[in-house]
């Protein structure tokens, strides 16, 4: 029997070591695996586990041994920061995700800089912690993945979008100091997080897009407030995983300037070719969340092989899973993997 536990071989995976396969995550924030079937058949639901510790625990620790991803991922949404920044929230239901119901700030100018310090001591990140203490102390040796959302995505969440993304260009004065203070509070959410004892930290941008920002603006404001935000963290000695969403052709040759030990990336990218042209990055990823959804287990499966062929080094859905996502298919995907 394999006595490789999973969480040696994510590091293994992330510190770019040899490992006996790959591992297969979910790693929970925009990219979390709470599905309708998995939140019924435990009794442990949403939206109630946003806020409270135990509940959050419980869920990860469901999702885990029902999916038989190798990792337990807290929390699961995108509504943390912004919610913490002053934006409202509506804390979704069952089936549906939290969102933004309407962003805390008119413009970059507009924004109140708060204290840092009274800040991680109040609303979820205290939650988050407080759940990513409880799943390290009860399964030691399962990786806990605590994800965050990146600086653009944080700054957009508390600005209107399209207005923020005119400022980038028209006031970038402004934009970049509001960066630099979402990017201050995710590196103290990341501390925090860390000292809970966190094993990874997974960073989901989907607002710092090469389509939205182009090859300029991705150069100026995503990899460096990312680059920011991962050197604190590995400053740490914690690895980062990064989520890039959608097309990344505009920015490809960027990519190999992030710092961030893997790159995950949406299904329409061919992971396989960015490793063939880039060995230097470990790859994660990618597995279509639309087929996830409606796909057959079969279909699954052999997507999965494929994945593993190309030698992609850590195997996960390709971005946020559907609700209605069946346990069926997803667990496909990991016996695949596994070897089952």
């Amino acid at each position: 029997m394999n006595d490789i536990s999973p969480k040696i071989r994510l590091l293994d995976a992330l510190n770019k070591r040899e490992t006996d396969r790959p591992p297969v995550i979910c790693m929970g924030g925009m990219m979390n695996a709470s599905i309708v079937e998995v939140m019924q058949s435990s009794g442990y639901t949403l939206p109630a586990a946003h806020d409270h510790p135990e509940l959050m625990a419980s869920l990860a620790c469901a999702i885990q041994e029902q999916t038989g991803f190798e990792n337990l991922g807290v929390p699961f949404c995108m509504t943390v920061e912004a919610e913490l920044l002053g934006s409202q929230i509506d804390k979704g239901t069952l089936e549906c995700e939290p969102k933004i119901v309407k962003e805390a700030f008119s413009s970059t100018g507009h924004v109140v800089f708060r204290d840092l310090d009274e800040m991680v001591e109040s609303g979820r990140i205290r939650i988050v912690t407080a759940a990513t203490s409880k799943l390290v102390q009860t399964h030691p040796q399962l990786p806990v993945v605590v994800s965050m959302t990146g600086p653009v995505s944080t700054a957009a969440s508390i600005i209107d979008p399209m207005i923020f993304y005119k400022e980038l260009r028209k006031n970038p004065a402004g934009a970049h100091r509001v960066l630099e203070y979402v990017t201050e509070l995710l590196i103290r959410f990341a501390e925090e997080s860390i000292k809970a004892g966190a094993t990874v930290i997974a960073i989901g941008d989907p607002s710092a897009t090469g389509e939205i920002l182009g090859p300029a603006m991705f150069q100026e404001y995503a990899v460096r407030y990312l680059n920011i935000l991962t050197s604190a963290i590995h400053r740490l000695e914690t690895p980062v995983i990064l989520h890039i969403c959608g097309k990344i052709e505009r920015v490809r040759p960027l990519i190999p300037q992030l710092l961030a030990d893997a790159i995950s990336t949406d299904a329409m990218v061919n992971l396989g070719k960015l490793k063939e042209d880039y060995p230097g990055l470990t790859t994660m990823g990618n597995l279509s969340t639309y087929a996830l959804q409606w796909g057959t287990p079969e279909k699954i499966a052999a997507q999965t092989e494929k994945l593993i062929e190309e030698g992609i080094d850590i195997i996960s859905p390709a971005c946020g899973l559907s609700t209605s996502t069946t346990l069926a298919n997803i667990r496909a995907m990991t016996q695949t993997v596994q070897g089952a």
